[in-house]
């Protein structure tokens, strides 16, 4: 009788959902972010696991401790990384700002001619930090929440371009938000992209709100797909936390 009493316990309990398991911020936070990463790209078919491994060469540098580095240092032995590409974005803002002066491209972008008639929404967020002055600064940013909102007439293959440029306005507005420490501003902008919920715009918010640690187990239960999209959006939202730190409260 007691056996079967304890038998039925156990089952029982193995039947609960498993406990939470968030990382706990602090020093060690980071690590823990990181195994969570890995840990959910292990449940990956294996060529997709080791393609992974070079998305977390970068994230793995900002890691203190020998330790740490000793575990991931196997992991990521005879990784072959892909040579760094340069930055087209700021390419051309810093081109066009060249050519026409700052108010020419602001007025270029509004109009969206070359070279802003295609990628305007990246070209004008790597101007944001070419901006002359504060003020000029704010006038930019201002400008993309004004276009984010607007109607645009002009299609590319037959779909109209506003539907492509509203989601890319507010991905690269809210990454701003996220780096300006400004929460209204984020959320504003992560509505406008074509998934606000993504894992990517949960751990940017984190960096303005607090401990990302609550997503540990988010993390490592992956999405239940076979793609690789899950990790690389952790590894994206939480290395920002990792290279610019938390922000102040």
């Amino acid at each position: 009788m007691r056996a079967g009493l304890l038998f039925f316990l156990a089952g029982l309990l193995a039947a609960l959902p498993a406990t939470a398991q968030p990382c706990p911020a602090g020093k060690g936070e980071a690590a823990c972010m990181l195994e969570a990463a890995w840990q959910a790209a292990q449940a990956l078919p294996e060529g997709k696991r080791d393609n992974l491994r070079a998305a977390f060469v970068q994230p793995v540098n900002y890691l203190a401790g020998i330790e740490n580095r000793a575990v991931w240092a196997d992991r990521l032995r005879n990784v072959k990384l892909e040579p760094a590409s340069g930055d087209y974005a700021r390419a051309q803002a810093e081109a066009a700002i060249a050519a026409h002066g700052w108010q020419g491209f602001l007025q270029r972008a509004r109009d969206g001619a070359a070279p802003l008639h295609m990628g305007r929404p990246e070209i004008m967020a790597a101007a944001v930090d070419l901006a002359p002055d504060a003020g000029e600064r704010k006038k930019l940013i201002d400008l993309m929440v004004q276009l984010a909102g607007a109607s645009d007439r002009r299609k590319v293959s037959g779909i109209p371009l506003d539907s492509f440029e509203r989601a890319d306005f507010g991905h690269v507005l809210a990454e701003r938000a996220m780096r300006d420490c400004d929460l209204a501003a984020f959320d504003r902008a992560a509505t406008l992209t074509t998934a606000p919920d993504a894992l990517r715009y949960r751990l940017w918010r984190a960096r303005i709100t607090g401990s990302a640690g609550g997503l540990a187990d988010t993390i490592r239960d992956g999405d239940g797909s076979k793609d690789t999209r899950h990790v690389r959006q952790a590894l994206e939202g939480y290395g920002a936390i990792l290279s610019l730190g938390y922000c102040a409260r």
